[in-house]
Protein backbone atom coordinates (compact mmCIF):
# COMPACT_ATOMS: atom_id res chain seq x y z
CA UNK A 1 0.00 0.00 0.00
CA UNK A 2 1.13 3.06 -0.97
CA UNK A 3 -0.99 6.35 1.04
CA UNK A 4 -0.34 9.71 0.93
CA UNK A 5 -3.48 10.49 2.96
CA UNK A 6 -2.40 12.87 5.64
CA UNK A 7 -6.12 13.66 6.85
CA UNK A 8 -9.52 13.35 5.27
CA UNK A 9 -9.91 16.97 5.05
CA UNK A 10 -9.20 19.28 2.66
CA UNK A 11 -5.18 18.67 0.55
CA UNK A 12 -2.82 20.10 2.58
CA UNK A 13 0.52 21.31 2.32
CA UNK A 14 1.50 18.18 3.99
CA UNK A 15 1.32 16.51 0.74
CA UNK A 16 5.26 17.32 -0.67
CA UNK A 17 6.28 15.85 2.65
CA UNK A 18 4.64 12.43 1.94
CA UNK A 19 5.67 12.85 -1.41
CA UNK A 20 9.39 13.06 -0.85
CA UNK A 21 9.10 10.36 1.54
CA UNK A 22 7.35 7.84 -0.67
CA UNK A 23 9.90 8.63 -3.27
CA UNK A 24 12.88 8.14 -0.86
CA UNK A 25 11.05 4.57 0.32
CA UNK A 26 11.12 3.59 -2.75
CA UNK A 27 14.51 4.22 -4.01
CA UNK A 28 15.52 2.26 -1.25
CA UNK A 29 13.60 -0.71 -2.60
CA UNK A 30 14.70 -0.46 -6.47
CA UNK A 31 17.61 -1.62 -7.97
CA UNK A 32 19.83 0.73 -10.00
CA UNK A 33 18.60 0.76 -13.68
CA UNK A 34 14.87 0.67 -11.82
CA UNK A 35 15.64 3.97 -9.98
CA UNK A 36 17.09 5.28 -13.08
CA UNK A 37 14.19 4.51 -15.18
CA UNK A 38 12.20 6.31 -12.67
CA UNK A 39 14.33 9.60 -12.30
CA UNK A 40 14.05 9.75 -16.40
CA UNK A 41 10.10 9.31 -15.82
CA UNK A 42 9.47 11.73 -13.50
CA UNK A 43 11.38 14.12 -15.32
CA UNK A 44 9.31 13.73 -18.53
CA UNK A 45 6.09 14.19 -16.17
CA UNK A 46 6.90 17.30 -14.98
CA UNK A 47 8.37 18.51 -18.16
CA UNK A 48 5.67 17.78 -20.17
CA UNK A 49 7.67 16.33 -23.01
CA UNK A 50 6.04 15.99 -26.28
CA UNK A 51 2.94 13.55 -26.91
CA UNK A 52 2.92 10.81 -28.92
CA UNK A 53 -0.66 11.48 -30.66
CA UNK A 54 -3.11 12.24 -27.75
CA UNK A 55 -1.05 10.56 -25.17
CA UNK A 56 1.61 11.75 -23.11
CA UNK A 57 5.23 9.95 -22.71
CA UNK A 58 4.59 10.22 -19.30
CA UNK A 59 1.49 8.37 -19.43
CA UNK A 60 2.94 5.78 -21.14
CA UNK A 61 5.39 5.41 -18.40
CA UNK A 62 2.43 4.84 -16.07
CA UNK A 63 1.58 1.64 -18.07
CA UNK A 64 5.30 0.76 -18.08
CA UNK A 65 5.69 0.78 -14.35
CA UNK A 66 4.99 -2.70 -13.35
CA UNK A 67 7.88 -3.74 -15.86
CA UNK A 68 10.41 -1.49 -14.61
CA UNK A 69 9.63 -1.38 -10.72
CA UNK A 70 8.17 -4.87 -10.66
CA UNK A 71 4.27 -5.60 -9.31
CA UNK A 72 5.25 -5.02 -5.93
CA UNK A 73 6.68 -1.31 -6.29
CA UNK A 74 4.43 -0.05 -9.30
CA UNK A 75 2.05 1.89 -7.19
CA UNK A 76 4.26 3.66 -5.64
CA UNK A 77 5.82 5.16 -9.17
CA UNK A 78 2.81 5.72 -10.73
CA UNK A 79 1.60 8.01 -7.73
CA UNK A 80 4.62 9.95 -8.16
CA UNK A 81 4.09 9.89 -12.06
CA UNK A 82 0.81 11.61 -11.45
CA UNK A 83 2.24 13.85 -8.67
CA UNK A 84 4.94 14.68 -10.95
CA UNK A 85 2.77 15.32 -14.02
CA UNK A 86 0.57 17.75 -11.54
CA UNK A 87 -2.23 15.88 -13.28
CA UNK A 88 -5.83 17.73 -12.85
CA UNK A 89 -9.19 16.23 -12.67
CA UNK A 90 -9.64 15.34 -17.18
CA UNK A 91 -5.98 13.96 -16.76
CA UNK A 92 -6.87 11.53 -14.07
CA UNK A 93 -10.20 10.53 -15.94
CA UNK A 94 -7.92 9.72 -18.91
CA UNK A 95 -5.42 7.86 -17.35
CA UNK A 96 -8.16 6.11 -15.19
CA UNK A 97 -10.18 5.46 -18.15
CA UNK A 98 -7.08 3.69 -20.16
CA UNK A 99 -5.81 1.84 -17.76
CA UNK A 100 -5.49 -1.66 -15.79
CA UNK A 101 -7.25 -2.11 -12.60
CA UNK A 102 -3.32 -1.33 -11.32
CA UNK A 103 -3.29 1.44 -13.12
CA UNK A 104 -6.92 3.08 -11.74
CA UNK A 105 -5.85 2.22 -8.05
CA UNK A 106 -2.94 4.48 -8.23
CA UNK A 107 -5.28 7.20 -9.74
CA UNK A 108 -7.34 6.93 -7.03
CA UNK A 109 -5.12 7.11 -4.68
CA UNK A 110 -3.46 10.07 -5.99
CA UNK A 111 -6.64 12.09 -6.02
CA UNK A 112 -6.82 13.44 -2.12
CA UNK A 113 -3.98 15.89 -3.33
CA UNK A 114 -4.29 16.17 -6.83
CA UNK A 115 -8.05 17.86 -7.14
CA UNK A 116 -9.31 20.07 -4.56
CA UNK A 117 -12.69 19.94 -5.68
CA UNK A 118 -15.66 17.38 -6.98
CA UNK A 119 -14.54 17.07 -10.56
CA UNK A 120 -12.81 13.43 -9.85
CA UNK A 121 -16.10 12.44 -8.25
CA UNK A 122 -16.71 10.39 -11.72
CA UNK A 123 -13.66 8.38 -11.15
CA UNK A 124 -14.87 7.33 -7.59
CA UNK A 125 -18.16 6.63 -8.98
CA UNK A 126 -17.10 4.18 -11.29
CA UNK A 127 -15.04 2.54 -9.33
CA UNK A 128 -17.73 2.08 -6.47
CA UNK A 129 -20.06 0.51 -9.53
CA UNK A 130 -17.18 -2.28 -9.81
CA UNK A 131 -16.97 -5.29 -7.89
CA UNK A 132 -13.16 -5.44 -7.50
CA UNK A 133 -12.58 -5.13 -4.08
CA UNK A 134 -9.05 -2.60 -4.52
CA UNK A 135 -10.65 -0.78 -6.15
CA UNK A 136 -13.95 0.06 -3.64
CA UNK A 137 -11.64 -0.03 -0.94
CA UNK A 138 -9.06 2.76 -3.16
CA UNK A 139 -12.24 4.82 -3.79
CA UNK A 140 -13.42 5.27 -0.27
CA UNK A 141 -10.49 7.01 0.85
CA UNK A 142 -10.22 10.80 2.11
CA UNK A 143 -11.52 11.89 -1.16
CA UNK A 144 -14.44 10.12 -0.96
CA UNK A 145 -14.70 11.18 2.30
CA UNK A 146 -14.36 15.05 1.36
CA UNK A 147 -16.73 15.28 -1.91
CA UNK A 148 -19.37 12.50 -1.89
CA UNK A 149 -22.71 13.14 -0.80
CA UNK A 150 -24.57 11.68 2.00
CA UNK A 151 -27.08 9.53 -0.29
CA UNK A 152 -23.96 7.98 -2.42
CA UNK A 153 -21.29 7.60 0.50
CA UNK A 154 -24.03 5.69 2.52
CA UNK A 155 -23.85 3.39 -0.65
CA UNK A 156 -20.19 3.09 -0.59
CA UNK A 157 -20.14 2.12 3.08
CA UNK A 158 -22.60 -0.81 2.06
CA UNK A 159 -20.97 -1.40 -0.84
CA UNK A 160 -17.77 -2.05 1.21
CA UNK A 161 -19.79 -4.51 3.36
CA UNK A 162 -21.62 -6.31 0.39
CA UNK A 163 -17.50 -7.07 -1.30
CA UNK A 164 -16.29 -7.66 2.15
CA UNK A 165 -14.19 -5.14 1.94
CA UNK A 166 -13.12 -4.21 5.66
CA UNK A 167 -15.03 -0.87 6.84
CA UNK A 168 -11.12 0.23 7.94
CA UNK A 169 -11.00 1.88 4.30
CA UNK A 170 -13.57 4.11 4.34
CA UNK A 171 -11.93 7.43 5.55
CA UNK A 172 -13.60 9.28 8.35
CA UNK A 173 -15.82 6.72 8.86
CA UNK A 174 -16.65 7.57 12.30
CA UNK A 175 -17.27 11.48 11.52
CA UNK A 176 -19.92 10.48 8.32
CA UNK A 177 -21.78 7.71 10.03
CA UNK A 178 -22.11 9.86 13.57
CA UNK A 179 -25.88 9.91 14.65
CA UNK A 180 -27.19 9.15 10.76
CA UNK A 181 -30.29 7.54 11.18
CA UNK A 182 -30.29 6.91 6.65
CA UNK A 183 -27.61 5.14 7.19
CA UNK A 184 -29.09 2.82 10.31
CA UNK A 185 -31.72 2.37 8.85
CA UNK A 186 -30.01 1.20 5.54
CA UNK A 187 -27.83 -1.64 7.45
CA UNK A 188 -30.93 -2.84 9.82
CA UNK A 189 -32.27 -3.44 5.97
CA UNK A 190 -29.16 -5.23 5.24
CA UNK A 191 -29.16 -7.27 8.12
CA UNK A 192 -32.62 -8.71 7.75
CA UNK A 193 -32.19 -9.36 4.23
CA UNK A 194 -28.62 -11.36 5.47
CA UNK A 195 -30.57 -12.99 7.89
CA UNK A 196 -33.93 -13.89 6.33
CA UNK A 197 -31.54 -15.77 3.75
CA UNK A 198 -29.71 -17.31 6.56
CA UNK A 199 -26.44 -15.66 5.77
CA UNK A 200 -24.88 -14.47 7.59
CA UNK A 201 -24.01 -11.02 8.84
CA UNK A 202 -20.59 -8.73 8.79
CA UNK A 203 -19.13 -7.70 12.05
CA UNK A 204 -18.06 -4.60 10.11
CA UNK A 205 -21.97 -3.63 10.24
CA UNK A 206 -22.52 -3.66 13.50
CA UNK A 207 -19.33 -1.25 14.05
CA UNK A 208 -20.98 0.74 11.76
CA UNK A 209 -24.69 0.75 13.16
CA UNK A 210 -22.75 1.46 16.48
CA UNK A 211 -21.23 4.95 15.18
CA UNK A 212 -24.72 5.63 13.56
CA UNK A 213 -25.92 5.70 17.78
CA UNK A 214 -23.67 8.26 18.64
CA UNK A 215 -24.72 11.45 19.86
CA UNK A 216 -22.95 14.93 19.39
CA UNK A 217 -22.39 17.01 22.36
CA UNK A 218 -25.29 19.13 21.10
CA UNK A 219 -27.60 15.94 21.05
CA UNK A 220 -29.22 13.38 18.49
CA UNK A 221 -29.06 14.02 15.24
CA UNK A 222 -31.03 12.67 12.49
CA UNK A 223 -28.60 11.51 9.91
CA UNK A 224 -29.15 14.86 7.47
CA UNK A 225 -27.00 15.90 4.58
CA UNK A 226 -25.49 18.55 7.02
CA UNK A 227 -24.32 16.22 9.50
CA UNK A 228 -23.14 13.42 7.84
CA UNK A 229 -22.40 15.02 4.21
CA UNK A 230 -18.89 15.85 2.90
CA UNK A 231 -17.29 19.06 4.16
CA UNK A 232 -19.01 21.39 1.30
CA UNK A 233 -22.25 23.43 1.65
CA UNK A 234 -25.37 22.08 1.27
CA UNK A 235 -25.50 24.16 -1.79
CA UNK A 236 -21.56 23.03 -3.16
CA UNK A 237 -22.81 19.57 -2.55
CA UNK A 238 -22.34 17.19 -6.04
CA UNK A 239 -24.78 15.05 -6.76
CA UNK A 240 -24.26 11.91 -8.07
CA UNK A 241 -26.43 8.64 -9.61
CA UNK A 242 -26.78 5.46 -6.97
CA UNK A 243 -24.06 3.10 -7.16
CA UNK A 244 -25.71 -0.12 -9.34
CA UNK A 245 -24.60 -3.38 -7.54
CA UNK A 246 -25.03 -2.08 -4.06
CA UNK A 247 -26.94 -3.35 -1.26
CA UNK A 248 -30.90 -2.47 -1.20
CA UNK A 249 -31.35 0.09 1.21
CA UNK A 250 -33.25 2.73 -1.08
CA UNK A 251 -33.84 6.34 0.74
CA UNK A 252 -37.03 8.67 1.16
Amino acid sequence: MNHLHDAPGTPTDAAPTALAALHTRLNSRLDGAARAWLDQALDEAAAHPGARGPISVWELRIAEAGRRCGPEHAEAARILLLHAARADAATLARVYRQGTAAERRAVLEALPHLVPGPDALPIVEDALRTNDTRLVAAAVGPYAARHLDAHNWRHAVLKCLFTGVPVNAVADLPRRARADAELARMLGDYADERTAADRPVPEDLYRVLALTEALTESGSESGSESGAGPTTSASEAPTASPHPGTPTGKES
